[in-house]
Order: C-alpha cells, then sequence, then structure tokens
C-alpha cells in the first residue's frame, strides 16, 4: 500500500518498533556485503543498448523493496520534483537524524520509485550506504522514542 500525502506523517510515526524490526535486521546483514547488484547484461545489436534486469539485483535489494511496500511507508508524492530530497541524498555525511521520519520515509520512497525507471538505482544506493545511514538513523529514532 502507498500512503497518501495527506496523511502519512501520522501513520508513519504511529509504526511500533517491532513493526520495524525486520528492515533493521536486514540492514544489519548489509553490513557483510560489498556489491549490491549482479551484473548480467544483455545486449541488444539492434540499438546497442545494454538492459539491466532485476534479475541481476541480489535478495537483500528484493527484501528491501517488499518490506518498504508491506512495511506502508512509501508515500504517493511528487518525488520527482523533491529537490530538497535530491540535495539531502547527494550532501556527503549529511547527518540524518536532523530530519524528521516522515522526510527519512520519503527519501526511502524517491529512491525505490526512482528505480522503477532507473533499474539498478536502489542497488546502488546501498552500494553507496546511503540506504543504510537512513534506515540506520530511523532505528536510533524509533530506539529513542521507547
Amino acid at each position: 500500500m502507498i500512503l497518501s500525502e495527506r496523511n502519512y506523517t501520522e501513520k508513519i510515526n504511529a509504526i511500533r518498533k517491532e513493526d520495524w524490526q525486520p528492515l533493521f535486521d536486514l540492514i544489519d546483514v548489509c553490513e557483510s556485503i560489498s556489491k549490491f547488484e549482479v551484473v548480467v547484461e544483455e545486449e541488444s545489436e539492434e540499438d546497442d543498448v545494454i538492459y539491466l534486469s532485476r534479475d541481476s539485483e541480489i535478495a537483500v535489494v528484493s527484501q528491501f523493496r517488499n518490506m518498504v511496500y508491506d512495511l506502508e511507508i512509501i508515500i504517493d508524492f511528487n518525488w520527482g520534483g523533491w529537490d530538497e530530497g535530491r540535495k539531502i541524498a547527494r550532501t556527503e555525511n549529511f547527518d540524518f537524524d536532523t530530519i524528521d521520519m516522515p522526510t527519512k520515509c520519503k527519501l526511502i520512497t524517491a529512491i525505490v520509485r526512482n528505480d522503477r525507471f532507473c533499474t539498478g538505482a536502489l542497488a546502488g544506493q546501498f552500494d553507496t550506504g546511503l540506504i543504510q545511514q537512513i534506515v540506520k538513523s530511523i532505528r536510533r529514532q524509533v530506539v529513542n522514542f521507547e
């Protein structure tokens, strides 16, 4: 389910720690992974284009995508036009603890939704560590509100 932009803040803030835990556990698994995409290329002779398929993802990336939809933290908003999010994601050493939980979920939404149009974008954000940084910040925020 995708959250409406009208009421996403309340719904995200109401998620219990135990509901977040599988996502936190998955991020812990990521610590031992060095590469998040297995490059399986298919080249088209007609147009000299290389295609990457979803099959090129490792399991943890697919599991993450499924988990964020199941957890219902994907938000229906204009993620493509969200300049603030783009700036946050591109800022090296950004302190994710300075933004609220719904904004972190908007970042996850933008990354996951972008992957639908740019195959490999989500795996790439695992490779950079951005996804892990966001989720670890969510974990710190959830633990502090217990």
